[in-house]
């Protein structure tokens, strides 16, 4: 506050920060990883020789703190004691950045140095906004040193861009998985959430999506939750796989973040006793926050990062001023959610059964389908796809986004993939706990199904439905329909659930439309994939083996059924 990083608002313990309006995002094209001649990097990524980018970091960083305070903080990315938690440092002249920092990870000054010694490794994180200018947006930059295990930051103040404790050191994570403990481990951009099933048994689930595609609601939609955004994971000695969540806290996306579709959020975002941090969000003239898509009445005017803003402003394009960023967001502490779950802090993890990968479809894949093996699951993952989203500047259209952590994997693509084949069909995965692995897909359109709009075909809700089949069906207590892409839910099972769970009907049509395949869109995203994944080096023949197997059986199934085939059809 006393820097002016942050306001207090209404609300007690409730603050506002801006980031520049050139910076609402991550700075994509001006991250780096500092890489050796020799060094192989994603082709996914930037790379800067390591000459180069020391020159880049003297010349901007010298003295870049001088009449500011520099913070230091020790910090877990896990519980403490876990298996693979990682100490790391974080070292800012934002106050802003260690507050945030203090919400989102476990402070452990305490136990720090025992922690290192167990490990043998830490992290290390500096950064500094400087004068924090628009026209220094230009030569801010986010560097990733894998040999010194150390990331820069200069001249920005957006989280995703300065707190590296989260996505920089996530990468660092990543790259320990692929090539320090290859099957035994794997760090992913997941949400942790449990499921609580008939009995009042709990199933574990950790999923993936891009951001803006829905991980956060899905972790929302658990009943008892331990992590929105990232999963480090390993194989016990019991064999089964356990999941911990390296964070503590929430760096969540708002916009649609509304009481119909995330009531135990909106708890702690509109009701006191909470501390909560607020970016680029409206603030009205009772200093209360405003966003996109809270279904609640719009203010008259009020502030948001571009300045004053009132309903029907528009831009010197003409073109609508939304009143917040797409990519506004709240941070908080998990502790603070109704059904967060203690086990959060467990060092030995969640035992996590179902595996979940989401994009952004609109006309193309079910809203759930189970691999029938793990190979098959994770070939899921590599055929995410989404739109992108307003969390990276100057990125725009449709893309792939494998497993949802591509701009998170150092090395190249093919080491990655080689791991998750390699854990998730690990022999020592004793039968009982073998991972039930599963695409979902919120976003199909009335339009792709033979409608007239572009609302999607269902609600946000839905979600809970599909974990809850999913959760029967790892139980073997619902049954499905094989097909080339994977196995579908029955009608029979799925209508009780509705009803049950979210106390709505569920007619057949709607089924109809939302589980039949598309043949010749299918085929299409299976040829994308392939086209693309040719162009990477050594990525595991298995990849290609499952999608031809997948494309010839689509093609013999359309030459009996036809390019649009029902799932009662497929029975």
């Amino acid at each position: 506050l006393e820097t002016g990083e942050e306001r207090s608002l209404a609300m007690e313990n409730h603050t506002i920060h801006f980031d520049l309006p050139g910076e609402q995002g991550r700075i994509v094209d001006r991250t780096f990883y500092i890489a050796n001649p020799e060094d192989l990097i994603s082709s996914l990524a930037n790379r800067m020789n390591r000459e180069t980018a020391l020159e880049d970091i003297r010349a901007n960083m010298t003295n870049i703190m001088k009449g500011k305070t520099m913070v230091v903080g020790f910090y877990m990315r896990g519980p403490v004691g876990a298996r693979v938690s990682n100490p790391a440092l974080e070292i800012t002249s934002s106050a802003y950045v260690s507050h945030s920092a203090d919400i989102l990870y476990r402070n452990a000054f305490a136990d720090f140095d025992k922690e290192v010694a167990a490990r043998g490794h830490f992290f290390t994180n500096v950064h500094s906004e400087g004068l924090n200018r628009t026209k220094d947006l230009p030569d801010a930059r986010v560097f990733m040193d894998l040999q010194h295990q150390t990331t820069y930051s200069f001249k920005c103040t957006y989280a995703g861009n300065t707190l590296l404790l989260k996505k920089g050191n996530h990468r660092f994570a990543v790259d320990k998985a692929v090539h320090k403990n290859r099957g035994e481990e794997l760090s992913e951009h997941m949400f942790i959430t449990g499921i609580q099933g008939p009995g009042n048994r709990v199933t574990w689930f950790a999923g993936a999506a891009p951001s803006g595609c829905g991980k956060t609601t899905t972790a929302m939609a658990g009943d008892l939750f331990v992590g929105d955004d990232l999963a480090q994971m390993w194989i016990a000695d019991d064999g089964s796989i356990r999941c911990v969540n390296p964070e503590a806290g929430i760096f969540g996306i708002v916009e649609d973040v509304n009481q119909e579709g995330d009531p135990l959020l909106m708890k702690v975002l509109r009701q006191p006793g909470y501390e909560v941090i607020w970016s680029n969000v409206l603030i009205d003239e009772n200093n209360i926050p405003h966003w996109v898509g809270n279904l609640e009445p719009l203010p008259e005017k009020g502030i948001n990062f571009q300045g004053e803003w009132y309903p029907g402003k528009t831009d010197d394009k003409g073109k609508p001023v939304p009143m917040s960023h797409p990519n506004s967001r709240c941070t908080l502490r998990s502790t603070n959610l109704d059904n967060y779950c203690p086990d959060a802090e467990n060092p030995d993890g969640v035992l996590t059964r179902i595996f979940t990968y989401s994009g952004r479809d609109a006309d193309t894949m079910p809203p759930v389908w189970v691999a029938p093996d793990s190979d098959q699951g994770v070939v899921i993952g590599a055929c995410i796809v989404s739109a992108a989203t307003a969390t990276e500047v100057g990125v725009s259209g449709v893309k792939r986004a494998p497993w949802a952590n591509a701009p998170f994997i150092p090395g190249a693509l093919g080491d990655y993939m080689d791991a998750q084949f390699r854990f998730f069909g690990n022999a020592k995965i004793q039968e009982q706990f073998q991972p039930v692995m599963a695409g979902l897909n919120y976003f199909l359109t009335d339009k792709a199904r033979g409608g007239s709009t572009g609302k999607l075909l269902g609600e946000k809700k839905d979600v809970k439905v599909w974990l809850a089949w999913l959760e029967r069906y790892a139980h073997k207590e619902a049954g499905h329909i094989q097909t080339p892409i994977g196995n579908l839910p029955l009608y029979r099972d799925l209508a009780p659930l509705f009803d049950k769970i979210i106390d709505k009907p569920y007619p057949k049509d709607l089924y109809d439309r939302q589980f039949s395949l598309y043949v010749d869109h299918i085929i299409a995203r299976i040829e994308l994939q392939e086209a693309a994944y040719a162009k990477e080096k050594n990525i595991p023949g298995r990849l290609f083996e499952i999608l031809a197997h997948q494309k010839e059986a689509l093609q013999a199934l359309k030459q009996t059924k036809g390019p649009v085939i029902l799932p009662g059809d497929m029975e």
